[in-house]
């Protein structure tokens, strides 16, 4: 019997695979060879500080050039055919997905960009009852609250509207900005004028409840109560079927005591986890940030051909797609789209184990987060020990249950989940759920994972499947970047450094050596520095650090450094972006390292000798037509913080 078609087709890059390792193995010869001259030389002459702390430069370079080439050792290009999974699985044997969306604050993430992500999330192609969309208000603000009350009511007629007309862009804000409109069918016109005078409405009722400022003055992130609303169609009818379906909407607000740790974003995540598994606990999970709107409707579709495969589902944790954003310039001077990562590295990645978990754009097998905890054969009173005191969330993890009516008593349930107390004596952010000890929980989370022998799969569509906003502020670019370098260093300076812990798990040496790479990353600002100062210093004084033109070793270190650039720049050719791409991320690149990287091995560094407590600021997605025009032009504005530009200064 004939075996049917899969649903997905996983595709090596033979060319880049010939190409890279070609690469990596001429490289590394001549950098043998460099590291040869400097170590003979040493033993005719007694070494200077500048050349000692130049071949010390040298060695971390090399360390950090050969561990990156495991991203580029097996890069694989993946395939779906939704149209074959639909074939073999109606509606009914889909299995139901939990959105999760996060949110902290109303001034830096605007409650309406947040009900854009929350609407297009609602109206995913996928069946309404399948879905139930969390959003985490970590700010507990009464605004953000009232927002999502507003968009669960637009959704009543977004949704009916995106499934009968069959509309691809299903983020209002982002549908009705479009000039492309086609013929949808009869009466579309009429309708879609009727759907853009209630979306304006809504904006309206939103931006004046904003202005009023009453409900953002009342709003403290760091102190507030529990609060659990859900929204959904009480009034739907099982056995009317001409009524259009809705998605569950559920406002989710933790509590907050600033006498315990919230854990920042892994903290709201796993609230979430706790509360969805009371209510529809969903086999999946899609988490999202809040600007990370849904741009292809089809992407659950897509998921669920790697998760329902049979070949591959049994150690499948998650289905990662890129990052990729609506508001990019033609030039991107703060390479915003993250080329090198989810062009290069993560499809690398996936022909190894699979990529890391990157924050945003993930559909999560929910078992994998329990990892094999929840047993048929586990003891009751064990499981407590692990998950917390709630005998109404134990039971729900042993069941798969859909509760259809949200009682009272299944609320308050949920509030005490969300309290800041719950988590005492647990295992959660340990060894269940998204992991804490880290301001980078997507690293550490999905490390820990692929340690356990979990694989993941990184899926690029025709299509974005999500699209966020891109920072357009070189302060906000910089931050960002200490914020995630900090986070990394967090998980090499503890007992999880990948460089050892990694060697007693079930990982690949390359899959190890990825990890490894992203761990020691901050690394580069020491051989930046070094480089920016020394050999100008040394110039200026006549000391010489590097062979004359006429040596025979000045070839070794000027194929090291051509060919390091014409790598990066058919890199980039082959991702099809043009050569200023190049010059682009050159530029930020060495920003990076100097501000970036310096700033947070610092932070990490004053966080290990308990000098500095572990702070996360969300990054701002206010607009600011001013900085937008800067960023358009391609111009780079220096207005950012001290702690930014002393570095920066300093060297110039």
């Amino acid at each position: 019997m004939e075996a049917p078609p899969p649903y997905s087709l996983c595709n090596p890059n033979k060319k880049s695979t010939i190409i890279n390792r070609s690469y990596a193995l001429l490289h590394s010869v001549a950098i043998t060879s460099l590291i040869f001259y400097r170590l003979s030389s040493f033993f005719h002459s007694t070494p200077s500080l500048p050349l000692l702390l130049a071949f010390t430069s040298e060695l971390i370079l090399s360390v950090l050039w050969l561990l990156s080439q495991a991203f580029l050792w097996r890069p694989f290009t993946r395939q779906t055919f939704p149209e074959r999974l639909l074939q073999d699985k109606n509606d009914d044997e889909l299995p139901a997905i939990d959105v999760f969306i996060c949110t902290a604050d109303p001034e830096k993430e605007p409650p309406l960009e947040v009900m854009n992500t929350v609407l297009s999330a609602m109206a995913m192609d996928y069946p309404a009852e399948k879905l139930s969309v969390y959003v985490s208000d970590d700010g507990g603000c009464g605004l953000t609250l009232y927002a999502m009350k507003e968009a669960w009511e637009f959704g009543r007629y977004w949704v009916p509207f995106c499934t009968r007309f069959g509309i691809k862009t299903r983020c209002p804000k982002l549908y009705f900005s479009r000039y492309d409109d086609e013929f949808l069918g009869q009466g579309y016109e009429a309708e879609k004028e009727k759907i853009k005078l209630k979306y304006k409405l809504m904006e309206k009722k939103v931006q004046k409840a904003e202005s009023n400022g009453k409900m953002l003055a009342e709003f403290n992130t760091k102190n507030h109560p529990a609060h659990v609303e859900v929204m959904q169609d009480e009034s739907h009818n099982a056995n009317d079927t001409n009524q259009v379906k809705m998605p569950r909407l559920v406002y989710v607000s933790r509590e907050k005591n600033p006498s315990y740790h919230h854990h920042f974003k892994a903290g709201a995540l796993n609230v979430l986890l706790r509360v969805s598994n009371m209510i529809s606990n969903s086999p999946y999970i899609l988490v999202l940030d809040c600007d990370m709107r849904c741009n292809d409707p089809t992407s659950a579709k897509q998921a669920m051909c790697f998760h329902l495969d049979p070949k591959i589902n049994s150690n499948l944790a998650f289905v990662q797609f890129p990052q990729k954003f609506h508001n990019l310039s033609k030039m991107d001077i703060y390479d915003g789209q993250l080329r090198s990562t989810f062009l290069v590295k993560w499809p690398g990645m996936d022909g190894l184990q699979g990529p890391m978990l990157s924050g945003s754009g993930f559909y999560m097998k929910r078992k994998a987060l329990y990892r094999d905890i929840v047993q048929e054969d586990t003891d009751f009173t064990q499981l407590k020990q692990y998950l917390g005191p709630s005998n109404e969330l134990v039971k729900s993890l042993k069941s798969a249950k859909y509760n259809t009516d949200v009682t009272s008593r299944l609320l308050e349930e949920t509030r005490f989940l969300a309290s800041c107390k719950y988590e005492e004596g647990t295992q959660r952010g340990k060894q269940v759920g998204f992991l804490y000890m880290s301001l980078l929980e997507d690293y550490f989370t999905g490390f820990n994972l692929h340690c356990e022998g979990w694989k993941s799969i990184f899926y690029n569509p025709p299509s974005p499947a999500f699209l966020g906003t891109a920072t357009t502020k070189l302060n906000d670019t910089l931050l960002q970047g200490s914020r995630w370098n900090c986070g990394a260093l967090q998980v090499t300076f503890s007992k999880f450094c990948p460089l050892i812990y990694g060697l007693k798990s079930r990982m690949s040496l390359l899959q190890r050596m990825c990890y490894v790479y992203l761990s020691l990353q901050p690394f580069y600002f020491f051989p930046i520095w070094c480089l920016a100062i020394i050999p100008q210093l040394c110039l200026l004084h006549g000391i010489p650090l590097y062979p004359k033109v006429s040596n025979s070793w000045f070839m070794v270190f000027s194929y090291i450094f051509i060919m390091s650039q014409l790598k990066h720049l058919e890199e980039v050719l082959l991702t099809g972006d043009p050569i200023r791409t190049w010059w682009n991320e050159q530029r930020i690149w060495m920003m990076k390292a100097i501000i970036s990287y310096t700033i947070g091995m610092l932070n990490a560094v004053l966080k290990l000798l308990g000098l500095k407590e572990a702070n996360f600021i969300p990054t701002n997605k206010a607009a600011d037509d001013e900085q937008i025009t800067f960023y358009q032009k391609g111009l780079f504005n220096f207005q950012a913080s001290t702690v930014v530009l002393t570095p920066l200064i300093t060297l110039v």
